[in-house]
């Protein structure tokens, strides 16, 4: 039995007076955008200050890795969770509890001395963050059907921002504010963790406003459902090309700030040039799904953003001092394949059922697959005493991406694969 989380819930509710009101659908994209500004920051703002976590902490190299685990491990397994707690709770009270986990998360991990204690914490923020990001796209579904597109560069740019301003933020907001909060940790890195935990209690305020007007998916028998989505070719090349992305996107943002440290740069410059890399997704999360919706073929889209990571990775490798700000450049285009593969679900579904199947098998499986990346990259780091070796890993990785890229960029459908009656009842 399938349970209709996104799409079909959005087909088949009818919506009331007040959800056709402007005043609530207002509401409801300022909460849809405040949530989103909350999908990253717990796991990219433990970046830029990890050399000064595992300090003060006495987190082991392999430690450290689990941590830079923790996000894909949380949305692959954690987020699984999120469309049973929405059919129980409602859309909306799942929405606001998520927030909730997040902020005592970050605001918990900031507080403690133990490195256990850092991690389960990390990870309960992290779960908050996983519901939500399964979510949004159901919320979008549900409340504006016919705007999809349009929500969807809403809250893919809210979710860029949020990012780049935990990359680019953490250590100056360490830096400032410890000495005012009496913070006497090494360059503030529990003032600048636990920040983060004001602007996830800010996002749940619009919430508090929307759990009266509830939304509750149903259950729908005959709804495509994630295992039809797992059964298919499309499914499986959908959800090893999201694996691979956030295989190369998830060791960036764990493990770049380190590259440019142990290259020379200080922590504030290091933590700018990561947030080169991940505020180029803001300008990218408008470009690429609107280039790639009017195009018929994405196959020389794909072809033009892959060709940027292997000279950014090279250039990062062999000549990281020379033009460091031209590698974070290219670094950054060369993960726009996240914002494409989100439009390339939708476009390859011809119903809100087949949608709704192929964003939840492709990101689950996709988040599982890609949860050894930041991992692998420390393991080979602590094992060849430098860089190196995960870049250019990093760089043979590309190939794949690109070969099964090119198959998903032709158009085909999710439907067209189904057995004969699920077929019939998706094209009705």
């Amino acid at each position: 039995m399938a349970v209709t989380t996104d799409a079909t819930a959005g087909r088949r509710a009818s919506p009331g007076p007040a959800e056709r009101s402007r005043a609530y659908a207002v509401l409801l994209v300022v909460a849809i955008v405040a949530v989103s500004l909350n999908l990253r920051p717990a796991a990219v703002s433990v970046g830029p200050v990890l050399t000064e976590i595992r300090d003060g902490l006495g987190i082991s190299p392999l430690v450290a890795g689990v941590l830079t685990t923790l996000p894909v491990v949380a949305f692959a397994v954690l987020g699984l969770g999120a469309p049973r707690a929405a059919r129980v709770l409602g859309l909306h009270r799942t929405m606001l509890l998520s927030l909730v986990l997040t902020t005592l998360g970050l605001v918990g991990r900031s507080l403690v001395s133990g490195q256990v204690a850092f991690l389960v914490l990390s990870l309960l923020a992290l779960s908050g963050a996983a519901a939500a990001n399964i979510l949004v796209p159901s919320l979008v579904k549900v409340h504006f059907p016919d705007r999809i597109g349009t929500l969807t560069a809403v809250y893919s740019t809210a979710l860029a921002i949020g990012l780049t301003a935990a990359s680019v933020a953490t250590v100056p907001l360490g830096e400032n504010l410890a000495g005012v909060l009496g913070d006497e940790s090494a360059g503030g890195w529990r003032t600048a963790l636990g920040s983060w935990a004001i602007l996830a209690a800010v996002a749940a305020m619009p919430w508090l406003g929307l759990v009266r007007r509830e939304v509750v998916p149903r259950e729908e028998g005959s709804a495509i459902s994630v295992a039809d989505a797992a059964r298919t070719s499309l499914g499986r090349r959908m959800a090893l090309f999201f694996a691979l992305q956030s295989f190369q996107a998830y060791s960036v943002f764990g493990w770049f700030a380190e590259v440019y440290r142990d290259a020379g740069f200080s922590a504030g410059e290091a933590g700018l040039l990561l947030g080169v890399i991940t505020g180029l997704g803001i300008p990218v999360s408008f470009i690429v799904p609107s280039v790639a919706a009017r195009l018929d073929d994405q196959r020389l889209l794909i072809v033009g953003i892959m060709a940027c990571g292997p000279v950014a990775y090279l250039g990062l490798t062999f000549a990281p001092t020379t033009v460091p700000y031209a590698w974070a450049v290219l670094t950054g285009v060369s993960l726009a394949a996240f914002p494409l593969i989100l439009v390339l679900i939708g476009m390859r579904a011809r119903t809100s059922e087949g949608t709704a199947a192929l964003s939840g098998f492709t990101q689950s499986a996709g988040y599982a697959m890609a949860a050894l990346g930041p991992f692998a990259v420390g393991a080979m780091r602590d094992a060849s005493g430098g860089w190196t070796l995960p870049l250019l890993v990093m760089t043979v990785l590309l190939v794949p991406q690109l070969i099964i890229g090119l198959t998903v960029a032709k158009p085909e459908f999710i439907e067209d694969e189904l057995p004969s009656a699920d077929g019939r009842a998706a094209s009705r």
